[in-house]
């Protein structure tokens, strides 16, 4: 069947998001062509204001409107801890158990020598220069629970070990090979109660 080129377009271009196959692609290019304009402009430009708007907190490299993040700016959370994430989404995810009240650092990926991320690609001299600043008292890791995670775990923890601070890992309330993001609340909240030093 011959599609027309516009729509043709938008079918590629949504194919190109995660989880989205090409019939899934065309049915939202459907659903958008039936759509009235204003909700298609409204979705253009909230498109637009994701890529103009957000900024990476300049302290842990979440998500941020602002120089720094919510998180970062906030006076009720406990500065004297700094939980480690692989991505931001895994912050999203963290935050809906509302148990843990520490900051964040996002460390942009996880060692894995097989995809050529070394430790220079991450964040993790950027950590290392927050910890010397001697306010930190605990680090959590919450990497996700795999072999990439746990050497990444592994590397921090002995860059870590030289300075005043207790390390912990959250437990492993999460199954082998998952991800922090698509895990439910009840699972990731008990993992933080969990923790266990390392």
């Amino acid at each position: 069947m011959l599609i027309a080129e516009p729509l043709q377009k938008v079918i590629d271009e949504l194919s190109k998001l995660p989880s989205i196959g090409k019939k899934t692609a065309q049915r939202l290019a459907l659903h958008l062509l039936k759509s009235n304009a204003e909700d298609v402009e409204s979705l253009v430009n909230s498109i637009r204001e994701l890529k103009t708007k957000i900024h990476i907190c300049k302290d842990c490299f979440n998500i941020a409107v602002d120089e720094l993040c919510d998180v970062c700016k906030s006076p009720k959370r406990d500065h004297s801890i700094i939980c480690i994430v692989e991505e931001a989404s895994d912050i999203i995810a963290i935050e809906k158990t509302n148990e843990y009240g520490g900051l964040y650092h996002v460390l942009g990926g996880v060692l894995n020598p097989l995809a050529n991320v070394s430790a220079d690609s991450l964040k993790i001299k950027e950590l290392a220069v927050r910890i010397a600043k001697g306010e930190t008292k605990e680090v959590i890791l919450a990497l996700n629970p795999d072999a990439e995670g746990d050497a990444t775990s592994l590397f921090i923890t002995r860059i870590l070990k030289e300075y005043p601070v207790k390390i912990s890992r959250i437990a492993r309330g999460l199954p082998i090979g998952g991800d922090l993001e698509f895990a439910d609340a009840a699972t990731i909240g008990r993992a933080f109660i969990s923790r266990i030093s390392l």
